[in-house]
Formats: C-alpha cells, structure tokens, sequence
C-alpha cells in the first residue's frame, strides 16, 4: 500500500511538474528567424473551417481582409462542414475579394473539411483556422519568418482569450503554465499538439490527413516523422473570445479529451521511444500521464485513508487532500468565491482532471466524436 501510494503521488506530480524540469535539463535546439525581411515570400493557402457560422463568418471575412500580405501571394478557402444556415451563401457574396467556397461533400467532421481544402488548395504554406479567432494584421508577416528555419514544419500561434466585457482574460497560472511548457517542448523535440484554432503548416506536412484525428496533433506527428518539429511563436496570437457558458466549456473539454485519446489509439507508433525519440517521450509526459492524473489521484487518496493510522506522514497527507477537495466544494457551491485564486486554481484542476475521468469512461465505452459544433462565444 505504501508503494501505491508513493507511486500516485509520483506519478499525479510527474506530468505537471516532474516533466518540465526533465525539459530543462536537455538539449535545446533554437529555431533560427531572421530578423530582416524574408525577400522570397511564400504563397499561403488560409483555410477556415465553418460549420453553420453565419452569425459569425462575415466578421471573420472581414478580418481576413486586413491580413497585410500581398494579395497576389494569399489564396483564402472557406471548408464548409456542410453548413445548413447562411454561411455558404455569405462566403460566396465574397468571391470579388479572392474569398473561395469549398463545401464538404459529405457532414464527416472538422478535418474532412479540412481535406477538401487541402486537395484545392494552392499554397506553399497552408494556415489553419476557425471562424471564431481573429488574427491580426501582422500575423502571417511574423509567421513565415519562422519557416525559413528548413527544420520547421509547422507553427503554432498562441491563444489570447477576450472576456464578454472586453477584457483579457485566460492570463491565470495554468494559461500561463501552458505556454511555458509549450516553449520548452517547442527547444526540444517539438509541440505534441499546436493550437487547433490557429497554426500553419508546410504543404508537405499535410499530405497525411487522418480525418479521424484532430489536426493538431495530425499535424505535430507528421512534422515528428518527417524529421521536422512543430514550434510556438510566442509573437504569433490567436485571439477569441471566452466560452459563455461553463457548462460548453466543460463539453468542450470532453469532446477534446476523446479525440485525442482517439488520435493516439489510431497512430500508436507516436508512443514508440524507439522510433520517435523524444517525441513519443514528450507524447507520454505531456499526454498519456497527464490523462492518468485523475485515477492517481483516486489512488493516492484511497492510500491515505488506509494509511493515515500507521503515521502522522500519511494523516497529514489525508488532510491535505481533504483541505484541497473541500476548496473546490467551496467554488463548485459559490461562484462568487470562485474567483479568487485560491479556490479558483483547485476548482479549475479539479473540473480538468473530471473532464478527462469521464472522456476516458466515454472512450472505452466505445463513444468517438468525428463531427463537430463550435463552441458559442
């Protein structure tokens, strides 16, 4: 019992942790972008997905038409996931402007869109985006400079969340945490998921297209197998706005936890140390173990309770576990005390970590999520 419960504790710590200073203590490679002006621009295919967005697809229309990238070199596709209201008939209203409709033949998901536009598309570069994220007019000038490092397949942006009043939010210690850890693992091996709302990729890179799998990470695993390495540009954001309502976050998260457990079981030569190195290290620290936590942590307190008689060691572990249950209580009762950090933290990690328990009970169940409706923001 004392070796479940070291091994819990261990392995809870591991992937938030425990992974993160391993990071640091490897190799870094740099990624090399030139500070001058590339003279040799690129064509870029952008490609947005929309599933019955016509409340929203104007404005996005819009603001890819402040994109400062000459028009000559710049090909914009919207995938339609065979949308039901407006949005097609918006697009079309745009062709004058160099907008372009590709309608999927057949409602099978976000990536089969994303196939569809692929097979039209015309690019050296293809980005990647929804329909919800504004992209800034610099963005793709600061983008391509990271592809003239050869090494590079794909680029990531980083998110930027706006609140309902206009205001930055999504700036707490997890948000910030990630993109840290997106840094280390951008030195190293590469990002083993981009920002799925917004990234850009070498045409190369998307030949393999399981539709099954989120391109996220479809895309990082190609860039592992080509020898290539998925990166952060930390000057490169995503902005949209937050969730309205928790509860489609919480279904978000779900959806999210399901087709990535999905992806890996369809590609599990992305666990293989043997074939892909610190990749599948990074895959297994950053994914696999991170997906466990919730059944650790339902280790680690079981243990306690059964230990806590034998030592005061395992009754003050208990009782920490206790304190941080009850904090979360507290923000699950008051949603106005769930704002402060010291609730809101442990609140947040619980909700995470129930998200990926109960995605996991879905995904042996049998439950896939291949089609897709965007979250309302």
């Amino acid at each position: 019992m004392k070796i479940i419960f070291f091994l819990s504790a261990f392995l809870c710590c591991f992937s938030y942790f425990i992974y993160p200073l391993i990071l640091k203590g490897t190799v870094v490679r740099r990624v090399i972008v030139p500070n001058a002006p590339i003279k040799n621009l690129p064509s870029i295919t952008l490609i947005i997905t929309a599933h019955n967005e016509e409340a929203r697809i104007l404005s996005k229309l819009l603001n890819t038409q402040e994109i400062a990238y000459p028009m000559e070199l710049l090909e914009i596709i919207v995938a339609s996931d065979c949308s039901s209201d407006r949005t097609d008939e918006i697009v079309t209203t745009h062709a004058q402007q160099g907008v372009r409709l590709v309608r999927a033949d057949e409602r099978k998901g976000k990536e089969y869109a994303q196939l569809c536009a692929i097979r039209e598309a015309n690019g050296d570069i293809l980005v990647f985006s929804d329909v919800a994220t504004h992209i800034e007019p610099d963005a793709f000038s600061k983008l391509i400079r990271y592809f003239d490092d050869s090494h590079v397949g794909a680029v990531s942006s980083e998110d930027r969340f706006i609140s309902q009043d206009g205001s930055v939010a999504g700036e707490g210690v997890y948000v910030k945490y990630e993109m840290w850890l997106r840094g280390l693992e951008s030195q190293r091996a590469g990002l083993v998921g981009l920002s799925g709302s917004f990234f850009a990729a070498r045409r190369a890179v998307c030949d393999e297209w399981d539709i099954a799998s989120p391109s996220d990470f479809n895309t990082a695993l190609n860039c592992a197998r080509q020898g290539l390495v998925a990166i952060s540009a930390p000057d490169v954001v995503g902005i949209y706005s937050d969730v309205k309502d928790p509860n489609l976050e919480y279904r978000r998260k779900l959806r999210t936890i399901i087709r990535g457990i999905t992806a890996i079981s369809r590609h599990p030569e992305a666990l293989n140390l043997f074939k892909m190195g610190m990749f599948a290290f990074q895959v297994w620290s950053h994914k696999i173990l991170r997906w466990a936590v919730p059944w650790f942590m339902l280790l680690l307190l079981v243990s306690s309770v059964i230990l806590s008689g034998q030592h005061w060691f395992f009754c003050l572990a208990l009782l920490a576990q206790t304190g941080f249950y009850g904090l979360v209580a507290v923000g699950y009762l008051s949603s106005n005390l769930r704002s402060r950090m010291i609730i809101k933290i442990p609140y947040f990690f619980a909700q995470a970590n129930l998200a990926v328990a109960a995605a996991t009970i879905m995904f042996l169940r049998g439950e896939r999520m291949t089609t897709w409706s965007p979250s309302k923001r």
